[in-house]
């Protein structure tokens, strides 16, 4: 064994690659926080100029995947290893992947379409993909949102997309949908106007739209009366709840008797 080759090894190739080893690593790491450094600078000029936070999210995003590759093939470049035959090899491995992986990427599609499209935005109040909430980021693969007994729920963009999207903050006020059965011997009529008295005192119902109380249906148990005031979407839920005791306290206050079923009795003799 040549100990002097050894030596001259040691002392040129195996030196040069820890130099070249510990150049890398500080290339990641300052890379990764420059990386950082310009995501957040992009987002925080967006945030400036009021863009929409779901497209501030969904672009950094983008930029930060972006970049990270173009560092990944700057730092192999430096290992001298040629990044075109790379970059052909990951472009071979993307178009396998993406055999395997189609529900993924068309969930970033989907993504893409509603970052376009925007049918809803970050803090709307949404149901989609038969799941209910408001939404608290939209991903490059799948929508967040917070249901309404805090569950965080994620649902993939493809089916958001592919699904019926109800956006419950498009506009700024919705009816609340509430029925009240009555007895067949309560009146109609008088049950309307007490019922719209009623609601015309819950707090925050619109003063835009007059409540609609009408008479919905007639069955064997009595009357039917359908109660519908509007409220903006912040106060749905407090207006909906309300008014189920104030048709109670109604009833109840008028002395109306509890809707019994009515049956018809016929004697035939034989």
């Amino acid at each position: 064994m040549d100990i002097d080759a050894i030596k001259l090894f040691l002392s040129t190739t195996a030196t040069e690659l820890a130099i070249k080893i510990a150049a890398a690593v500080a290339f990641w790491v300052i890379g990764r926080w420059l990386i950082g450094k310009v995501v957040s600078v992009i987002q925080n000029a967006m945030a400036r100029n009021h863009v929409d936070p779901t497209l501030t999210k969904y672009l950094g995003s983008i930029v930060a995947i972006a970049l990270n590759i173009a560092l990944v093939l700057g730092i192999l470049g430096y290992f001298g290893i040629q990044t075109t035959s790379f970059a052909a090899m990951l472009a071979g491995a993307g178009v396998a992947i993406g055999a395997a992986w189609s529900g993924m990427l068309g969930n970033f599609a989907a993504g893409a379409f509603m970052l376009v499209l925007r049918p809803f935005k970050v803090g709307d109040f949404v149901q989609v993909g038969g799941v209910t909430g408001t939404v608290h980021e939209l991903g490059l693969f799948g929508t967040t949102l917070v249901t309404p007994d805090n569950v965080l729920t994620i649902v993939g963009n493809g089916k958001v997309f592919g699904d019926v999207i109800q956006n419950y903050s498009a506009l700024p006020e919705r009816r609340i949908e509430r029925t009240a059965q009555l007895a067949g011997s309560v009146d109609p009529l008088e049950a309307i106007e007490r019922f719209k008295a009623a609601v015309a005192r819950i707090p925050n119902v619109s003063a835009k739209k007059a409540p609609e109380v009408t008479l919905l249906d007639i069955n064997l148990n009595g009357p039917v009366i359908a109660v519908r005031p509007y409220a903006h979407t912040d106060h749905y839920w407090q207006v909906y709840f309300d008014t189920n005791e104030a048709i109670v306290r109604t009833c109840k206050e008028a002395g109306w008797p509890a809707p019994m079923p009515s049956t018809i009795t016929r004697m035939v003799q034989g």
